[in-house]
Protein backbone atom coordinates (compact mmCIF):
# COMPACT_ATOMS: atom_id res chain seq x y z
CA UNK A 1 0.00 0.00 0.00
CA UNK A 2 1.33 3.41 -0.94
CA UNK A 3 1.35 5.37 2.29
CA UNK A 4 0.84 9.07 1.84
CA UNK A 5 2.85 11.27 4.17
CA UNK A 6 1.92 14.82 5.20
CA UNK A 7 3.91 17.49 7.00
CA UNK A 8 1.74 19.23 9.62
CA UNK A 9 3.24 22.63 10.50
CA UNK A 10 1.80 23.88 13.79
CA UNK A 11 1.30 27.59 14.55
CA UNK A 12 4.49 29.17 13.16
CA UNK A 13 3.03 32.62 13.79
CA UNK A 14 4.49 35.96 14.85
CA UNK A 15 2.98 35.90 18.35
CA UNK A 16 4.79 32.62 19.11
CA UNK A 17 8.13 33.89 17.80
CA UNK A 18 10.57 36.22 19.62
CA UNK A 19 8.96 39.63 20.10
CA UNK A 20 5.46 38.16 20.01
CA UNK A 21 2.76 38.20 22.70
CA UNK A 22 3.39 34.56 23.66
CA UNK A 23 6.94 34.16 22.44
CA UNK A 24 8.54 30.71 22.41
CA UNK A 25 12.30 30.92 22.85
CA UNK A 26 13.98 30.25 19.49
CA UNK A 27 10.61 29.94 17.75
CA UNK A 28 11.90 31.65 14.62
CA UNK A 29 14.99 29.41 14.37
CA UNK A 30 12.99 26.45 13.06
CA UNK A 31 11.57 28.26 10.01
CA UNK A 32 14.42 27.54 7.53
CA UNK A 33 14.43 23.85 8.46
CA UNK A 34 10.64 23.59 8.07
CA UNK A 35 10.81 25.24 4.65
CA UNK A 36 13.56 22.86 3.57
CA UNK A 37 11.55 19.85 4.77
CA UNK A 38 8.37 20.73 2.86
CA UNK A 39 9.54 19.34 -0.49
CA UNK A 40 9.93 15.85 0.99
CA UNK A 41 6.22 15.35 1.70
CA UNK A 42 3.14 14.47 -0.34
CA UNK A 43 1.16 17.22 1.38
CA UNK A 44 1.87 20.24 3.57
CA UNK A 45 -0.74 21.50 6.03
CA UNK A 46 -0.36 24.60 8.18
CA UNK A 47 -2.33 25.35 11.33
CA UNK A 48 -3.04 28.88 12.46
CA UNK A 49 -4.16 29.91 15.94
CA UNK A 50 -7.03 32.32 15.21
CA UNK A 51 -8.70 33.84 18.25
CA UNK A 52 -11.41 36.48 18.31
CA UNK A 53 -10.64 39.44 20.58
CA UNK A 54 -11.77 38.71 24.12
CA UNK A 55 -11.33 34.95 23.78
CA UNK A 56 -12.25 33.00 26.93
CA UNK A 57 -8.70 31.62 27.22
CA UNK A 58 -7.20 35.11 27.59
CA UNK A 59 -6.09 36.06 31.10
CA UNK A 60 -7.24 39.65 30.48
CA UNK A 61 -10.86 38.49 30.16
CA UNK A 62 -10.75 36.94 33.64
CA UNK A 63 -8.71 39.75 35.25
CA UNK A 64 -6.19 37.01 36.07
CA UNK A 65 -2.45 36.57 35.78
CA UNK A 66 -1.19 35.12 32.49
CA UNK A 67 -0.24 31.44 32.83
CA UNK A 68 -2.63 30.93 35.74
CA UNK A 69 -5.19 28.13 35.38
CA UNK A 70 -8.95 28.37 35.61
CA UNK A 71 -11.79 25.87 35.38
CA UNK A 72 -13.83 25.81 32.17
CA UNK A 73 -16.86 23.62 31.40
CA UNK A 74 -14.49 21.33 29.45
CA UNK A 75 -11.80 21.19 32.19
CA UNK A 76 -8.76 23.14 33.39
CA UNK A 77 -7.60 25.91 31.05
CA UNK A 78 -4.30 27.82 31.11
CA UNK A 79 -5.02 31.54 30.77
CA UNK A 80 -2.75 33.06 28.14
CA UNK A 81 -1.69 36.59 27.27
CA UNK A 82 -3.87 37.94 24.45
CA UNK A 83 -2.37 36.38 21.31
CA UNK A 84 -3.06 35.46 17.67
CA UNK A 85 -6.08 37.75 17.42
CA UNK A 86 -7.85 37.34 14.09
CA UNK A 87 -6.43 39.62 11.41
CA UNK A 88 -3.62 40.95 13.61
CA UNK A 89 0.07 40.96 12.74
CA UNK A 90 0.61 38.60 15.67
CA UNK A 91 -1.71 36.02 14.12
CA UNK A 92 0.09 36.19 10.77
CA UNK A 93 2.50 33.44 9.79
CA UNK A 94 6.21 34.20 10.27
CA UNK A 95 7.27 36.22 7.23
CA UNK A 96 9.92 33.68 6.22
CA UNK A 97 7.61 30.64 6.35
CA UNK A 98 6.87 29.25 2.89
CA UNK A 99 3.10 29.58 3.17
CA UNK A 100 2.73 29.13 -0.61
CA UNK A 101 3.77 25.47 -0.26
CA UNK A 102 0.70 24.64 1.85
CA UNK A 103 -2.12 22.48 0.46
CA UNK A 104 -4.34 23.52 3.36
CA UNK A 105 -4.39 26.09 6.15
CA UNK A 106 -6.56 25.08 9.08
CA UNK A 107 -7.54 27.70 11.64
CA UNK A 108 -8.27 26.82 15.24
CA UNK A 109 -9.33 28.58 18.42
CA UNK A 110 -11.88 30.76 16.62
CA UNK A 111 -14.75 29.68 18.93
CA UNK A 112 -14.74 32.37 21.66
CA UNK A 113 -15.99 29.94 24.32
CA UNK A 114 -13.37 27.21 23.97
CA UNK A 115 -9.65 27.03 23.30
CA UNK A 116 -8.22 24.69 20.71
CA UNK A 117 -4.64 23.42 21.02
CA UNK A 118 -5.03 20.40 18.78
CA UNK A 119 -5.26 20.55 14.99
CA UNK A 120 -7.92 17.82 15.27
CA UNK A 121 -10.20 18.76 18.19
CA UNK A 122 -11.14 21.72 20.33
CA UNK A 123 -10.18 21.46 24.00
CA UNK A 124 -13.41 19.65 24.86
CA UNK A 125 -11.69 16.76 23.00
CA UNK A 126 -14.91 16.04 21.05
CA UNK A 127 -15.58 18.97 18.67
CA UNK A 128 -13.65 18.17 15.46
CA UNK A 129 -11.84 20.72 13.30
CA UNK A 130 -12.42 18.68 10.12
CA UNK A 131 -8.72 17.92 9.60
CA UNK A 132 -9.19 14.18 10.11
CA UNK A 133 -11.75 14.00 7.30
CA UNK A 134 -9.49 15.98 4.98
CA UNK A 135 -6.57 13.63 5.59
CA UNK A 136 -8.69 10.47 5.22
CA UNK A 137 -10.28 11.56 1.96
CA UNK A 138 -6.81 12.30 0.57
CA UNK A 139 -5.53 8.89 1.65
CA UNK A 140 -2.98 10.36 4.04
CA UNK A 141 -2.10 8.05 6.93
CA UNK A 142 1.37 9.22 7.98
CA UNK A 143 2.03 12.56 9.64
CA UNK A 144 5.18 14.36 10.67
CA UNK A 145 4.58 17.31 12.99
CA UNK A 146 6.79 20.37 13.41
CA UNK A 147 6.24 23.84 14.86
CA UNK A 148 5.15 25.64 18.01
CA UNK A 149 4.92 24.87 20.79
CA UNK A 150 6.17 21.33 21.43
CA UNK A 151 4.43 21.00 24.79
CA UNK A 152 1.04 22.45 23.85
CA UNK A 153 -0.30 22.57 20.30
CA UNK A 154 2.24 20.14 18.79
CA UNK A 155 1.73 17.72 21.69
CA UNK A 156 -2.09 17.83 21.62
CA UNK A 157 -2.16 17.48 17.82
CA UNK A 158 0.28 14.54 17.84
CA UNK A 159 -1.55 12.64 20.59
CA UNK A 160 -4.93 13.17 18.91
CA UNK A 161 -3.55 12.05 15.54
CA UNK A 162 -2.15 8.88 17.12
CA UNK A 163 -5.47 8.17 18.87
CA UNK A 164 -7.20 8.54 15.49
CA UNK A 165 -4.95 5.84 14.06
CA UNK A 166 -2.45 7.88 12.08
CA UNK A 167 1.24 6.95 12.03
CA UNK A 168 2.72 9.99 13.81
CA UNK A 169 6.25 11.36 14.14
CA UNK A 170 7.25 14.63 15.83
CA UNK A 171 10.50 16.10 14.50
CA UNK A 172 11.77 17.53 17.79
CA UNK A 173 14.54 19.46 16.02
CA UNK A 174 11.94 21.50 14.17
CA UNK A 175 9.85 22.31 17.26
CA UNK A 176 10.36 24.65 20.20
CA UNK A 177 8.67 24.49 23.61
CA UNK A 178 7.23 26.94 26.12
CA UNK A 179 8.35 24.52 28.88
CA UNK A 180 6.11 26.01 31.53
CA UNK A 181 6.04 24.26 34.93
CA UNK A 182 7.36 20.92 33.64
CA UNK A 183 5.08 20.94 30.60
CA UNK A 184 7.75 19.76 28.13
CA UNK A 185 8.65 16.65 30.12
CA UNK A 186 4.97 15.81 30.64
CA UNK A 187 4.26 16.31 26.93
CA UNK A 188 7.22 14.14 25.89
CA UNK A 189 6.06 11.30 28.14
CA UNK A 190 2.46 11.67 26.97
CA UNK A 191 3.40 11.57 23.29
CA UNK A 192 5.56 8.47 23.78
CA UNK A 193 2.74 6.76 25.71
CA UNK A 194 0.34 7.50 22.84
CA UNK A 195 2.68 5.80 20.36
CA UNK A 196 4.08 8.97 18.81
CA UNK A 197 7.64 8.62 17.47
CA UNK A 198 9.92 11.44 18.65
CA UNK A 199 12.66 11.98 16.09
Amino acid sequence: MNMTHALLVIDVQNDFCPGGALAVSGGDQIVPGINAAMAGFDAVILTQDWHPAGHSSFASVHDAAPMSVTGMPYGPQVLWPDHCIQGSDGAAFHADLNVDAADLIIRKGYNPAIDSYSAFFENDKTTPTGLEGYLRTRGIDRLTLVGLATDFCVNYSAVDAAKLGFNVTVDMGLCRAIDFDGSLDAATQGMKAAGVILA
